[in-house]
């Protein structure tokens, strides 16, 4: 007769088989205990599995889009607040050129501010955000605008341009038998050219015409930087480089109110231009926070449904786990009992 079925080691075996299995319950029981929730939603949820995992998904993907929409929200602002602050500096210079344009050494006192100017808009156009230039279209990793200084690409095709034109340098005494007809149409043709492609891009700027495309929500992308080979740009920088940079303090008066004039002219336009960029940054940084708003308001909805499907009872899992504490307990203690057991002891 066998006698396997009763021996002290197969009941021994059979309690620590129970006894593990008490364990791994109890260790679910708790987590859910503590945390609220399924501790295993694949195991308890059966066939709503599936829609537990994709739920999960789609919360994920919006937490993205979400944390893109705060980046691309905060580059945009700092772009904005720098086109609003080029508008600002432009306007306030517009009235300092109406008071030089009749002064008899307004070269003299003009130029050292639109040299300035000049400096800050580029400083402005190389402004840097998490490691990216903002204005540099795609172009994100390299400042999108040269600086203007002796030896740079654009002084250099500049001073070249003005002695072909003129016989004589920027600084020579001789640019006051310069003409305000000669003048008007050197800014009206040479330098113009400095400023417009290919010129722009070989000598100024290493941006993109094509800008930043943003995902902002699950089915809408929009523009989402600006390039500094805007229009806008262009006539800021060649307003203000042919009041520095013009040989503007020796010029006679006719010939110095021919470049107040056509400066005049391009900076008005480039305010008007700002504007548009500005409306455009505008709306987009509107579109970003409304899609914002849907995608939280989705997250809600998916937040709520998967904690209906993951949620437990709370005093419902403590009284498993009590009960899963009693049980391991015994289990133990009839172990421990029956490890004691020998035969020896009856012989």
């Amino acid at each position: 007769m066998s006698t396997t079925f009763i021996a002290t080691n197969a009941i021994s075996t059979t309690l620590r088989i129970s006894s593990m299995k008490s364990r791994a319950a109890l260790a679910e029981a708790t987590k859910e205990a503590t945390t609220g929730r399924l501790a295993d939603p694949g195991k308890s949820l059966g066939a709503l599995a599936g829609r537990d995992v994709v739920l999960r998904a789609e919360l994920v993907d919006i937490e993205k889009l979400v944390d893109t929409n705060a980046l691309v929200g905060g580059h945009m602002d700092v772009a904005q607040q720098r086109v609003s602050v080029l508008i600002e500096t432009a306007e306030s210079f517009q009235k300092d050129l109406l008071a030089a344009r009749n002064s008899a050494n307004g070269g003299g006192i003009i130029a050292q501010p639109a040299g300035a100017n000049l400096q800050s808009l580029i400083a402005t156009l190389n402004v840097t955000m998490d490691g990216q230039y903002l204005f540099g279209g795609i172009n994100t990793g390299v400042a999108p605008i040269a600086d203007y200084a002796a030896g740079s690409p654009g002084k250099t095709a500049i001073d070249a341009a003005f002695l072909a034109t003129f016989g004589v340098a920027q600084n020579s005494p001789l640019v006051s038998g310069i003409t305000a007809a000669d003048m008007q149409n050197f800014l009206d043709t040479t330098l113009q050219t400095e400023f417009a492609d290919p010129a722009w891009g070989a000598n100024w700027s290493t941006a993109s015409d094509q800008v930043m495309r943003s995902r902002i929500s699950t089915t809408q992308t929009v523009n989402t930087s600006v390039s500094a080979n805007e229009p806008a740009f262009r006539k800021l920088a060649m307003a203000y480089t042919m009041l520095s940079d013009l040989g503007t303090p020796n010029l006679n008066q006719a010939a110095f109110q021919a470049v107040i004039d056509t400066a005049l002219l391009g900076i008005g336009n480039a305010i008007n231009d700002l504007a548009g960029v500005g409306a455009r940054l505008g709306t987009a940084q509107q579109q970003t926070t409304d899609a914002t708003s849907r995608l939280q308001v989705q997250s809600d909805l998916i937040t709520q449904q998967i904690t209906a499907m993951e949620t437990v009872d709370p005093a419902e899992a403590s009284v498993r786990v009590t009960n899963l504490e009693t049980q391991l307990d015994m289990s133990l203690a009839l172990t421990a009992r029956i490890q004691k057991l020998s035969i020896l002891n009856y012989l």
